[in-house]
């Protein structure tokens, strides 16, 4: 896969909630700056980390508004619309940057205000 088929692939997977394919789409040894999670090094530690996702959240989907590709880097802008178990809400405008070699994302950043996630957090 191309950069653009890759990152695509990264959105579709997250918004179906395939947790295992979407972590199939990082390189072994990735590198991953998590704006809440912090600093997440190797696919099977992510794997392990995404388990607990649907924990958090009794829906997400997070919706790419613009994505920009050149060679093996991207950036997209997207939405993140969600809500926890207990039906708190939660609406965010995300950054993601996104590196991506032999057809794997090797690094990936996010940047986002972290106020909207206090419910998942425990910290509202």
């Amino acid at each position: 896969m191309d950069t653009r088929q890759v990152v695509n692939s990264y959105y579709e997977l997250a918004n179906k909630g395939d947790w295992d394919a979407w972590t199939d789409l990082f390189a072994e040894r990735q590198t991953m700056d998590e704006q809440l999670a912090g600093h997440v090094e190797g696919r099977e530690t992510l794997r392990a980390m995404m388990q607990g996702f649907p924990a958090m959240y009794a829906s997400f989907t997070n919706t790419p508004r613009h994505i920009v590709v050149e060679g093996e880097q991207a950036a997209v802008v997207s939405h993140i619309s969600a809500a926890t178990h207990a039906g708190e809400p939660i609406e965010a405008d995300v950054v993601n940057y996104f590196r991506v070699e032999g057809g794997l994302i090797s690094y990936m950043s996010n940047h986002h205000d972290t106020v909207p996630f206090r419910p998942v957090l425990g910290t509202d």
